[in-house]
């Protein structure tokens, strides 16, 4: 069995589902499941609605603009009688419907932001069997169990591997089995969702749980490459990796696959493919469990950063009881470092900037801290640096720096 995903940009469009169902078709005769994450950028679209809560004119305002979007697509797919249009209109009557239920915050943005995923995989599994490709379409709400720790559920692994054997190996007997990206569901059927970009990772769930041979994403580019084309000089495609750079790698931001995708397929062995929709006879990037790899320099940036500065109020040092007093708050509200430093009074982190959670965080601990931000900062993380790397960020504005045997970061203005 193989396990594929198409991301937002692959299926965009009328024809870019058209050009993903082509794909699909080369391997239709072999056991296949394919996950599909939203449609473009109706995540960000449903988080839209959520926003708009306060005003309930523009709310819905947006949510016709989904219904629309949706809407031309399928009418560009199967034209404008087909029963496709009264399943996203009622599909968009739960989404309605769903805005006027109270409930806690992350739990209501899971009910509605799931919309985006149940509308793609609807549309495009019509499209299959009218494309005369078998499938079935498979809910990942009653398969992907998690707790209900709401916008990052964590995965019930055993309970999780029972539901993906018992309902996939049935379906995949007569032909492609299309399930949606980023969704999971709590034992008694709430659902939830496993962290923004988390397709990847339901993917590799799957892959896991069912021993598939390989993982597939298909994206817009050719493959991993050593930084983004559009904003480093002379990049290049890595066309083999190791699992454990991998891994460092998308620790460190690179955003072609999400963080927690390699660790089940590293577990027991099976091959990720990076592969251009595109291009899709190129073999793009194979990450594998593999000791032939001969390191290349790799910059990876991420905006939008944060440094936040603990000082200690009466100048002692910083010391161990203030750190876990720290890091307790940070992973109570799921605020993930990226970088961390300290010194004799404080302690600095860089954290990707969310102005609630940082305001939020400031409020815990403003009691036992002086609290600092920086906001609007880059960060660069050079692995397998050369020492011409490293001259290139010297004249810059640099609040942070670290150099280690094979990874230098700095935490700079992008302005400067």
């Amino acid at each position: 069995m193989k396990v594929f995903k198409f991301g937002g940009a692959s299926i965009r469009d009328a024809a870019a589902i058209r050009n993903m169902a082509e794909i699909v078709r080369r391997y239709a005769g072999e056991p296949l499941v394919v996950v599909v994450s939203a449609m473009g950028k109706m995540t960000n679209a449903f988080e839209e609605v959520l926003r708009r809560k306060g005003d309930p004119q523009r709310q819905q305002e947006q949510i016709s603009l989904i219904a629309r979007y949706h809407q031309e697509i399928a009418e560009d797919l199967f034209g404008s009688a087909h029963e496709i249009s009264t399943r996203i209109r009622l599909l968009m009557e739960e989404v309605r419907e769903m805005t006027n239920r109270t409930m806690p915050a992350n739990e209501w943005y899971d009910q509605v932001v799931s919309y985006g995923e149940i509308l793609s995989s609807t549309i495009i599994q019509t499209w299959l069997e009218q494309a005369g490709i078998a499938s079935a379409w498979l809910d990942a709400r009653k398969c992907i169990i998690t707790d209900d720790h709401f916008r990052e559920g964590h995965i019930l692994w055993e309970l999780t591997h029972e539901a993906l054997k018992k309902e996939v190996i049935p379906l995949s007997e007569n032909g492609v089995v299309l399930t949606q990206g980023f969704l999971g569901g709590t034992r008694d059927g709430r659902t939830t969702t496993l962290g923004r970009e988390g397709s990847d990772f339901t993917a590799a769930i799957i892959a896991a749980s069912l021993r598939a041979e390989s993982v597939t994403v298909w994206k817009d580019v050719d493959g991993i490459m050593s930084g983004d084309p559009k904003r480093i000089p002379d990049t290049v495609i890595l066309p083999e990796l190791p699992y454990r750079e991998a891994s460092e790698m998308t620790y460190y931001g690179a955003s072609v696959i999400h963080p927690k995708t390699i660790k089940p397929l590293a577990n027991v062995g099976i091959p990720l493919f990076v592969r251009s929709f595109y291009q899709p006879d190129q073999p793009g990037t194979i990450i594998r469990d593999t000791e032939e790899f001969s390191p290349v320099a790799v910059t990876i940036l991420k905006d939008n950063q944060c440094l936040v500065s603990f000082y200690v109020r009466d100048f002692t040092f910083v010391n161990e009881l203030n750190l876990s007093l720290i890091f307790h708050q940070l992973a109570e509200m799921d605020m993930k470092i990226n970088m961390m430093q300290n010194s004799a009074i404080s302690f600095s982190i860089c954290v990707d900037y969310d102005e609630e959670k940082i305001g939020e965080l400031r409020e815990r601990l403003k009691g036992h801290f002086k609290i600092r931000f920086n906001t609007g900062l880059e960060l660069v993380t050079v692995k397998h640096y050369t020492n011409t790397q490293l001259e290139l960020y010297r004249n810059q504005t640099i609040l942070l720096e670290q150099i280690t045997r094979t990874t230098f970061q700095v935490l700079k203005d992008p302005g400067c």
